[in-house]
C-alpha cells in the first residue's frame, strides 16, 4: 500500500515537473510577462497632470482584459523631468536598460531631436503626443511618431483664420524653443501663401523661464507698432504671463487682437474654475483646441474622469491622446506576439568595445523587435477616445482637425471649427469628410467673435504707430507750380490740388485718420523728390502728399496708392505758325504720293485702251484720238465722269478695283484738306524725343524731377545736355532765347504751363507713361484703404471738381501742331496701289494669251498671204495690225443685225 502511494506520488512528481516544464518553455519562446513601457513627463505642467491620469487608465483598462496581450501585463512606468533636458535623457537612458520596447514621450521638443537619435540606434520607438514639432521629420527620425496632429496643421489653421478676417499683418510672440520657433517659421510660410506676412517676432526664453521683465520689455516694443493682431505661440506659464503683463499694459483692450496656439485651451479645460486676475486677462482671445468626435467611449471616459484623477485637474484632448497612446503601442505589441515575434534584446558590439569605461553603457541594448514593432504603431488602424487613429503616408494622423474657441465673460464659447479637409466651418468637421473638400472664401464660415474690451465688431488689425500718434505726412514745398501744391507764406497751411485730393480721400476713410502736414525743401527751389521718397523708406516720415510721380526705384522702397492723376514725359518746344498760301490745296499729300498717283492714273487708262480698242468703238479711232482717250480717260475717273464704256469682262474688272482705289484716295485728300485749311498750323523743327536724342543741343528739365535722371539713365542723354530750370518763367525765358531747343517734363506741369503761352507746344507723343500717388511705408494697409477712396472720388466724380478747381484754364485750344495733321504719304496707300498694279498684270497677260491663241487660229487665206513675205518686218506689221484690228463685239453685232431687220421691214 505505501509502495503504491509512493509510486502514486512519484507520478504525481513527474507530471508537475512536466508541466512546470513545459509552461517555462513556453513562456521562454514567448517572452517575459510583463511588456515594459516608459513614459517621461514633466508631471508638474498640466499635460503632465492629466496624460499621468490617462496613461494610468489605459494600463489598467488593458490589463483587465487578458486577451489583448494573451496573459501578459503592460507596465507603463512613468519619470518625472521636472522641466529638465538633463533628466528626460537619464530617463530615458534608464528604461533602456531595462528593456524597455517602447517610450511614451518626451514632453518637449527640444528632447524629442535628442532621444530620438538614441531611438534610432536601439531601435526603441518614442510616442509623443506634445512634442509635436513640424522640423521633427519622420526621414530624419523614422523611430519618432507623433500620436496627436502635427503643429504643421495648427499653423495653417491659424495663418486661414488671419485671412479669413482680412488681417494682411501679424505680429508674434514665442518662446524661443525647437517646437515653437519652429511652428512659428511654418506660420511664416503659410501666411505668405495667402499674402499676409509676419511684420514682427517676439522672443522669450523657453518656458517657464520667462520672467516679467522679459515679457515687458517685448510687449512694450509692440505697444509702439502698427499691427494689432497678435500670435502667441508658448506654453501655460508663459503664456499666462504674456496675458497678464498685456493687460497691465492696456493691450487686452478694443482695437487688439490675440490669438493663442492650443495651450490656452488646455488651461481652460483643465483648470476650473479660473483666478478672476486670469479670466479677466485673457477675455477676448480666440484660441485652438485639437478637435475629438463624440462618442460613446469618449463620454464613457469623461463621465469616469473624477473618479480616476481625484478631481485634482480637468480633463483636456491631450489626456485622450495619452490614453490612445497606451493603447496603439498594446495593439501594436499583440500584433507583434501574433506574427510570432518575441520581446527580445541583443547587446550592441559598438557599447561592449566600450567596457573599459566607467560608464555601464554595454547595459543597453538593441530591441530585435523594434522595427517591426515601429511598423505596426504607424500601420495602426483603430477606433480611440479621439475617433479614428490612422496615420497616413507622411506619417501625420489623418483628418487633423481644430475646434475654435473665444474667450468671454463667463469662461468660453465655441465659435467654429477648422479641418485640414474643409478648412473653417460652423459644423462637426467630420460631417463634411464624406463631401468634396471646398476651401473656396465663400465656403468659410465661423460664427460672431466677442473680441478684447467686449467689441462684437471685427477690429481693423491695425493702427498708426507709435501707439496711434498723429501720421506725419511731408509736402514738397514747391517753389513753381504752386497750384499742384505750396506753403502757404508765413505759416504751417498747404494747400493744392494735391492736397484737396488727400483732404477729399481721408473724409472717405472707415476710421479716423489723425496727421499733421510737414513742409520739405527750403523754400527756394523745388526739393528732391527721391530724398523725399528715402525719408519715408528710413521711418523719418510716415507718408507723402504731393505731386510724386510714381517711378520703378520709388516703388522699390515705399508703397503707392491708385493713382489720381495721369502723368508721362512730354517735349515742349517753340513752334511757329504756319500761314496758308496758294499752294495749299497740294499739301495733303507728299510729292511722291502725288506722283505715284497721277502714273498710276495713266497706267490705268493705258490698260483699259489695251483691253477695249479692239472691240470698243469709243477706244478707237486716229493715234491722236486714242493717246487723248487715254488721258481723258484715266483722269476723268478721279470725279467718276468718265464717258466712255467699257465693254470687255477684263476692263470692267480692272476699272472696278481703280475706282475704289480713287475712292479712298479722294476721301482721304478731302479729309486732310479740311483739316489743313481749318486749324491753324504750327511748325517745329523739333519733332519729338527721338529729334532731341539724336541732335546735340541742350534740354532743359525742372529741378527736382525724375526727368534728369531719366534722360540721363534710360535714354543715354549726357548730363552735360541737361539744363536745370526752377519755373515756367525760366522755361519760357530759356526757349525764348534758345538757351534749350526744348524741355521735358510732366504733362500736368506742361498743361499748366502751355494754358497761356501759345509760342510753344508739345511735340510728339508722350514717351514715359507714369502717374501720381501718394507714398507711405512699405505693406502699410494705409497705402490700401486710401486707393479705395481715391477709386471712390473717381467714380462719384469728386476727383474731376478738385481737377478743375485747381488745373483748368483757357489753353491755346484753335491751334493744333504740325505733328498731328502730317500729310498723308504712300506708305498710307500702297497696298493699294499694290492691288490695283497686280490687276492690271494679270488683266494684261491674260488678254495677251487670248490675242496669241487667237493669232495662232488665223484663217487659211490670212496665213497664205503672210507665207508669201517671209520678212520679220512683214510678220511684225501683219501681228500688229491684227491687234490694232477691229473685232465684232457680239452685243454690237446683234444690235445691227437688229437695226438692219427693222429697216427692211
Amino acid at each position: 500500500m505505501s509502495l503504491l502511494m509512493t509510486m502514486t506520488n512519484l507520478v504525481l512528481l513527474l507530471s508537475i515537473f512536466t508541466l512546470f516544464v513545459q509552461v517555462f518553455s513556453e513562456e521562454a519562446a514567448l517572452g517575459p510577462n510583463v511588456v515594459n513601457v516608459g513614459a517621461i513627463f514633466s508631471f508638474d505642467t498640466i499635460n503632465g497632470k492629466v496624460a499621468k491620469v490617462a496613461m494610468k487608465a489605459a494600463e489598467d483598462d488593458i490589463n483587465s482584459d487578458p486577451g489583448i496581450l494573451g496573459g501578459r501585463k503592460l507596465s507603463v512606468a512613468l519619470h518625472d523631468s521636472n522641466y529638465s533636458s538633463f533628466l528626460s535623457f537619464i530617463g530615458a537612458l534608464q528604461f533602456m536598460e531595462t528593456d524597455t520596447v517602447a517610450i511614451i514621450g518626451p514632453q518637449s521638443s527640444v528632447m524629442a531631436h535628442v532621444l530620438s537619435h538614441l531611438a534610432n540606434e536601439l531601435h526603441v520607438p518614442l510616442l509623443s503626443f506634445t512634442a509635436l514639432d513640424p522640423g521633427l521629420s519622420p526621414l530624419q527620425y523614422p523611430f519618432f511618431v507623433q500620436t496627436a496632429p502635427n503643429d504643421k496643421f495648427q499653423m495653417i489653421a491659424i495663418a486661414e483664420m488671419v485671412s479669413y478676417f482680412g488681417w494682411a499683418e501679424v505680429i508674434v510672440v514665442f518662446s524661443d524653443d525647437d517646437q515653437n520657433r519652429n511652428g512659428i517659421i511654418m506660420l511664416d510660410d503659410k501666411l505668405a501663401e495667402r499674402r499676409c506676412r509676419i511684420s514682427y517676432k517676439a522672443t522669450l526664453p523657453p518656458d517657464p523661464m520667462a520672467k516679467r521683465s522679459d515679457v515687458l520689455k517685448e510687449l512694450a516694443k509692440i505697444q509702439m507698432m502698427e499691427s494689432r493682431v497678435i500670435v502667441l505661440n508658448t506654453f501655460s506659464k508663459t503664456g499666462l504671463l504674456v496675458f497678464e503683463v498685456a493687460k497691465s499694459l492696456g493691450m487686452m483692450e478694443k482695437g487688439y487682437v490675440w490669438i493663442a496656439s492650443t495651450w490656452l485651451s488646455t488651461v481652460l479645460d483643465s483648470t476650473s474654475p479660473l483666478k478672476p486676475e486670469t479670466a479677466n486677462s485673457i477675455r477676448g482671445v480666440l484660441t485652438l483646441r485639437p478637435h475629438t468626435p463624440d462618442s460613446k467611449r469618449k463620454r464613457d471616459f469623461i463621465s469616469r474622469w473624477n473618479q480616476l484623477s481625484n478631481g485634482s485637474i480637468g480633463l483636456n484632448p491631450y489626456g485622450l491622446f495619452a490614453y490612445d497612446t497606451v493603447w496603439m503601442i498594446a495593439r501594436a505589441v499583440k500584433l507583434l506576439f501574433d506574427q510570432g515575434s518575441t520581446i527580445s534584446f541583443s547587446n550592441d558590439e559598438r557599447l561592449i568595445s566600450l567596457t573599459g569605461m566607467d560608464l555601464n553603457l554595454s547595459a543597453l541594448s538593441i530591441f530585435d523587435g523594434g522595427k517591426q514593432l515601429l511598423k505596426n504603431v504607424i500601420e495602426t488602424k483603430m477606433t480611440g477616445l479621439t475617433g479614428p487613429v490612422q496615420f497616413n503616408q507622411d506619417r501625420f494622423l489623418i483628418n487633423p482637425s481644430y475646434d475654435i474657441i473665444n474667450t468671454v465673460e463667463t469662461g468660453y464659447r465655441q465659435v467654429g471649427y477648422w479641418s485640414n479637409h474643409s478648412g473653417l466651418s460652423i459644423v462637426p468637421p467630420e460631417t463634411l469628410y464624406g463631401k468634396k473638400p471646398n476651401r473656396s472664401s465663400s465656403n468659410q464660415h465661423l460664427d460672431s467673435v466677442v473680441w478684447p474690451g467686449g467689441e462684437t465688431i471685427k477690429p481693423r488689425g491695425w493702427v498708426f504707430p507709435n501707439n496711434g500718434r498723429e501720421l506725419r505726412i511731408v509736402v514738397p514745398n514747391r517753389v513753381s507750380y504752386r497750384d499742384f501744391v505750396s506753403v502757404v507764406n508765413g505759416t504751417n497751411k498747404v494747400q493744392g490740388y494735391c492736397i484737396d485730393v488727400f483732404l477729399a480721400a481721408i473724409k472717405l476713410m472707415p476710421y479716423a485718420v489723425p496727421y499733421r502736414f510737414i513742409p520739405f525743401g527750403n523754400g527756394h527751389e523745388n526739393p528732391s523728390y527721391y530724398e523725399l521718397v528715402s525719408k519715408i523708406a528710413a521711418g523719418v516720415f510716415d507718408g507723402a502728399v504731393g505731386d510724386i510721380a510714381i517711378v520703378t526705384d520709388r516703388t522699390r522702397i515705399v508703397d503707392f496708392t491708385q493713382p489720381y492723376i495721369e502723368s508721362g514725359l512730354v517735349v515742349v518746344a517753340p513752334v511757329k505758325k504756319i500761314s496758308s498760301n496758294p499752294w495749299s490745296f497740294s499739301r495733303p499729300f507728299t510729292p511722291l504720293m502725288w506722283a505715284v498717283t497721277a502714273v498710276f492714273f495713266l497706267i490705268v487708262g493705258s490698260v483699259v485702251w489695251v483691253l477695249e480698242h479692239r472691240i470698243n468703238d469709243e477706244f478707237r479711232g486716229s493715234p491722236r484720238q486714242q493717246f487723248v482717250t487715254i488721258l481723258t480717260f484715266s483722269f476723268s475717273t478721279m470725279f467718276f465722269s468718265h464717258r466712255e464704256n467699257t465693254v470687255s469682262t477684263l476692263g470692267r474688272l480692272v476699272l472696278i478695283i481703280w475706282l475704289f482705289v480713287v475712292l479712298i484716295i479722294n476721301s482721304s485728300y478731302t479729309a486732310s484738306l479740311t483739316s489743313i485749311l481749318t486749324v491753324q498750323q504750327l511748325s517745329s523743327p523739333i519733332k519729338g524725343i527721338d529729334t532731341l536724342i539724336s541732335s546735340s543741343e541742350p534740354i532743359g528739365f525742372q529741378i527736382g524731377s525724375f526727368a534728369e535722371r531719366y534722360l540721363a539713365e534710360e535714354l543715354g542723354i549726357p548730363k552735360s545736355r541737361l539744363v536745370q530750370l526752377g519755373s515756367p518763367e525760366d522755361y519760357a525765358h530759356a526757349l525764348e532765347k534758345r538757351q534749350v531747343a526744348a524741355v521735358v517734363d510732366e504733362r500736368p506741369y506742361v498743361d499748366l504751363f502751355l494754358s497761356d503761352r501759345c509760342e510753344f507746344s508739345i511735340r510728339g507723343q508722350e514717351f514715359s507713361k507714369r502717374a501720381w500717388g501718394f507714398a507711405f511705408p512699405r505693406d502699410s494697409p494705409l497705402a490700401i484703404d486710401m486707393s479705395t477712396a481715391i477709386l471712390a472720388l473717381s467714380e462719384n466724380g469728386e476727383l474731376q471738381k478738385i481737377h478743375d478747381k485747381w488745373l483748368s484754364r483757357s489753353a491755346c485750344t484753335s491751334e493744333k501742331s504740325e505733328d498731328e495733321a502730317e500729310q498723308l504719304d504712300l506708305q498710307s496707300f500702297w497696298g493699294l496701289f499694290l492691288i490695283c498694279g497686280i490687276a492690271c498684270i494679270l488683266a494684261l497677260l491674260v488678254y495677251s494669251l487670248l490675242m496669241f491663241r487667237q493669232y495662232s487660229r488665223r484663217s487659211p487665206e490670212e496665213l497664205d498671204s503672210t507665207n508669201r513675205n517671209n520678212s520679220f518686218s512683214a510678220r511684225l506689221r501683219t501681228c500688229l495690225s491684227f491687234i490694232d484690228g477691229k473685232v465684232e463685239n457680239s452685243k454690237s453685232s446683234s444690235k445691227r443685225k437688229r437695226d438692219s431687220m427693222h429697216s427692211d421691214v
